[in-house]
């Protein structure tokens, strides 16, 4: 196996032609073009990145992972994280195929994988050790949020986990960066701000390793930053037979213009049947609106049933949920739209698209008719025909205005002259490519003339207006101790900018089990049902993203069309709202609902902007192919279902999802584990009148998961010394493999020998049932009863026995800050406060040492920057999370090994 550290002597420039041909071919299935090549050996192999990747829609930019991959694997000095982010708007992707691809392919090298959808979604294998090489797919969202210390849907405690990995030795792949400019400026500030972000001093960025932007695009708008060289397609570059296939592939262009807005669908749908008709062939048609494309379709099976012709249908829209979307790629796939099934379909076959299927997913479809829109959008959907360069495509724009014409004469003159200048300027580009074609040889050309260049800017979407990154915010967004801040204000300006229309998004997830309380009336208390979906978080394979304005119009629609008896006895709360925090905003009842009260509060439009709520399962809802339906009596697959499978197994035999929730009764079953599974957290649901529990809704976590502080306290009996002398031992192997100086070896080492002392309190032993024989015990295999605790913190308390420690004493300030910060901040605190409190004097005898906590996180941030310092903490969690797993798989650690503990 290779190595990673950058000292290697065999660098990746000995890799010869022949070699990185083989290594590509073997991983992608086909030989590298020569632009894949040249951005091997003269960028990536020598570290010299660039900027951005300019290449046509087609050609495989995707591709990009395994190049680096490659890199990485040789020896080049690459960041060992590749974040490869796209738009939310994505439904099938391309990149979750090829990281998939590339996991199956290996087998000498271990390589984490967190994907969008399919057998690796979002199962956050890359946290598990900082040195270990992760590709990580994620949309603008949820990367964007987690690198600004706001994880949406990740708990305070572990948002700065997830930003020192990812803003730290990680390279973003922006994907269709032309559609996210606000979150490229962003990512392009850190990238370009090493010394305004990261340590001030170069000794010290010499050891965090930087952060680096590879932004994609494929319609031609300038993205070098910093005087970086932007990687662009060269004339021999086009050599290859493939390539120029591509680039000259024969695609007619026709451009129809129509004089009302209501002639649309029916023109639509006329040139699709006529395309898809003698021979049979795949028609994609394109529709701005969502409502068009719901119309078009059923227009076209309308005409079909009629003539009582065969043919073959579907939606790609957005708005479905991620559980249903791998159905939609199967569909795609089996009808040919990804261009790997030779021959004509037999019957016509339709795929309506909006957005959602312009960007991410490698579409081929032999004929394409559309709408008009914006230019950079134009090109991407003139990339999704005849692809590969194998057919003779026919591409149909009808030209209808965006509104209908006025019934006022005084209105039809001004209506008539904005629709003609719009008209004008989005089709001065494309009359160019009537004549040649619109293949991406011809963009390619008719976007280097000089003449139309202005053209092409009038045509495209303007970028919105976005406020800057300064340091003052990102130090502010750190605190993450705080749960409250006034200088830390919503985030989504940066990652979408000041939108003239903003349309906020809401998450759907159907859920089983609901922290409900039955029996004698009591209701749950907010701490309580907070602390029940930290436990079961929404997972992203559950999800469906859409505008909050649909989801409030459907829960009413839908409350309309619910029986009361359609819900399980005494569930009136048919949902929970949760902030982007994982903080509940509000309940829903039933009741209200039905009563209509909600829908003449604008408060609860509020509360849905930007959340994720989480309906009972017997709501209902969802439609078979994962659509929000008001109709929809039929409870959807849930998640936590135990009668049911959610995802198949990964290849080692876990689950994809970390957790699960049953019902059970007696409070034997509750204590008892069950194989793998390990008790995080129990809820009484169910009371009698009397007051005596008889029902709970236990949560349950795989034995090698720590997504909540106190998982790691959970697992095989074991003592604090062992435990401490394990973490130390995972501290070195990382220390090791990462490359750290000598002095910094010592204090995360020191760090992770000091770690758990508090945990001898009396208190904390008693609060995980430790067996009362004289030990001190670091873990056990019983819950945590938190309570117990009285707001004391063992990392706090571990605190006088590093001041205590004579080889503390001896450490220079500096370092002794750090030291002291690890050991504190390991479960997520100290950012920059936490509970001081011992269970037994008044907290103000702490007072000090909680300011000399504040103080050591001030000093520490200036001197390693927000992400850097994260990334320090990480590094002592990451640890003693694998000193963990190995406790539970009753396996003594290898004290020179960092990969030790981490699935594959």
């Amino acid at each position: 196996m290779v190595a990673l550290s950058p000292t290697i002597s065999r660098t990746a420039e000995s890799l010869v032609n022949d070699s990185f041909r083989k290594d590509f071919e073997e991983l992608m299935g086909f030989p590298p073009f020569e632009w894949q090549r040249c951005l091997f050996h003269d960028y990536f192999a020598k570290d010299n990145i660039p900027s951005a990747l300019d290449i046509p829609t087609g050609l495989g930019k995707t591709s990009v992972m395994a190049i680096w991959y490659l890199a990485l694997k040789a020896g080049a000095a690459v960041p060992r994280r590749l974040v490869y982010v796209v738009d939310r708007r994505v439904v099938v992707d391309q990149a979750t195929t090829v990281a998939n691809k590339l996991r199956e392919k290996l087998e000498d090298f271990k390589l984490c994988v967190s994907t969008l959808r399919g057998q690796h979604v979002d199962n956050r294998e890359w946290l598990t050790s900082p040195v270990v090489p992760a590709i990580v797919v994620g949309t603008v969202d949820m990367i964007g949020s987690r690198i600004l210390f706001s994880g949406y849907g990740v708990s305070r405690k572990m948002r700065p986990y997830h930003a020192g990995l990812l803003g730290v030795d990680v390279l973003v792949v922006l994907d269709e960066a032309h559609l996210v400019l606000p979150f490229e400026e962003l990512l392009k500030a850190i990238a370009n701000g090493e010394k305004t972000f990261g340590p001030p001093e170069q000794k010290e960025r010499d050891i965090t390793s930087p952060f680096k932007l590879l932004s994609l695009s494929a319609t031609g708008r300038n993205y070098g930053a910093n005087g970086k060289e932007v990687f662009r397609l060269l004339p021999q570059h086009r050599k290859d037979e493939v390539v120029r296939k591509r680039l000259e592939a024969s695609k007619k262009l026709i451009i129809q213009e129509l004089d009302d807005e209501p002639k649309l669908v029916p023109k639509l749908v006329a040139r699709a049947i006529s395309l898809g008709n003698e021979p049979p062939a795949r028609v994609l048609v394109y529709c701005d609106r969502r409502r068009d494309a719901v119309k078009v379709k059923e227009k076209i099976d309308q005409k079909f049933r009629k003539e009582k012709r065969k043919h073959v249908s579907e939606l790609l829209v957005g708005g479905r949920r991620v559980f249903e979307r791998e159905a939609l790629s199967a569909w795609l796939k089996d009808q040919g739209f990804f261009g790997d099934v030779g021959g004509p379909p037999k019957h016509p076959t339709f795929l309506i698209a909006t957005s959602a299927g312009e960007v991410g997913v490698d579409l081929d479809a032999d004929h394409m008719v559309c709408d008009l829109v914006e230019w950079e959008r134009m090109v991407q959907r003139f990339g999704r025909v005849n692809r590969l360069g194998n057919g003779d495509a026919s591409i149909e724009v009808v030209a209808a205005p965006k509104k209908k014409r006025p019934s006022q004469r005084k209105k039809i003159e001004e209506w008539r002259k904005e629709w003609e200048e719009l008209l004008a300027c989005l089709c001065k580009p494309l009359n160019g490519l009537c004549n040649t074609g619109a293949n991406t040889g011809a963009i390619l050309d008719l976007r280097e003339r000089a003449d139309m260049q202005k053209a092409i800017e009038l045509a495209s979407t303007r970028s919105p207006l976005h406020p800057a990154l300064t340091r003052a915010l990102v130090d502010a967004l750190s605190l993450t101790s705080l749960d409250k801040h006034t200088g830390r204000p919503e985030i989504q300006p940066w990652l979408r900018g000041w939108e003239d229309d903003p349309q906020p998004q809401t998450s759907v997830i159907w859920r089983k089990h609901l922290p409900i309380m039955h029996g004698n009336g009591i209701e749950p208390t907010k701490k309580e049902v907070e602390a029940f979906f930290e436990a079961a978080p929404p997972h992203a394979s559950e999800k469906l993203e859409t505008e909050t304005y649909k989801v409030f119009d459907w829960l009413m629609e839908r409350a309309k069309n619910t029986r009361k008896n359609q819900l399980r006895d005494g569930e009136d709360i048919i949902a929970y709202i949760l902030s982007p925090a994982m903080d509940l905003r509000s309940t829903v009842d039933m009741k209200s609902l039905m009563l209509g009260v909600h829908k003449e509060n604008e408060k609860v439009k509020e509360e849905l902007a930007g959340a994720t709520v989480v309906v009972n399962m017997f709501f209902g809802g969802l439609s078979e192919d994962g659509m929000l339906d008001a109709k929809a009596a039929i409870s959807p697959r849930v998640i936590d279902d135990e009668e049911q499978q959610w995802l198949p197994q990964q290849s080692d035999g876990s689950p994809v999802v970390r957790f699960r929730v049953r019902s059970v009764t007696g409070e034997e079953s509750v204590e008892t584990t069950s194989g793998n599974w390990r008790k995080r957290l129990k809820f009484e649901a169910e009371r009698t009148q009397e007051g005596e529990v008889i029902r709970w809704l236990l949560v349950e976590k795989w034995r090698d998961d720590a997504e909540t502080e106190d998982d790691r306290s959970i697992g095989r009996l074991q003592e604090l010394t062992e435990h401490q002398v394990w973490t130390e031992h995972k501290a070195l192997a990382l220390a090791k493999a990462i490359g750290l100086p000598n002095c910094y070896t010592k204090v995360l080492a020191m760090a992770a020998r000091l770690h758990d002392e508090g945990k001898r309190h009396t208190l904390w032993q008693r609060s995980v049932k430790a067996p009362l024989n004289g030990k001190i015990y670091a873990k056990t295999d019983r819950s945590m009863n938190t309570k117990l605790l009285k707001g004391y913190r063992h990392e706090f308390g571990s605190l006088s026995y590093v001041l205590g420690d004579a080889e503390f004493k001896v450490l220079p300030p500096d370092l002794q800050d750090l030291v002291f910060h690890l050991v504190v901040a390991h479960h997520g605190w100290a950012r920059p406060i936490i509970s001081t409190s011992d269970g037994c004097g008044p907290p103000s005898v702490f007072e000090e040492q909680a300011r000399n906590v504040a103080l050591s996180f001030a000093r520490l941030q200036k001197r390693w920057g927000p992400w850097g310092l994260a990334w320090w903490e990480a590094l002592l969690r990451a640890a003693d999370q694998q000193a963990s797993y190995d406790n539970d798989a009753l396996a003594k650690p290898s004290n020179c090994n960092a990969l030790d503990g981490v699935s594959t």
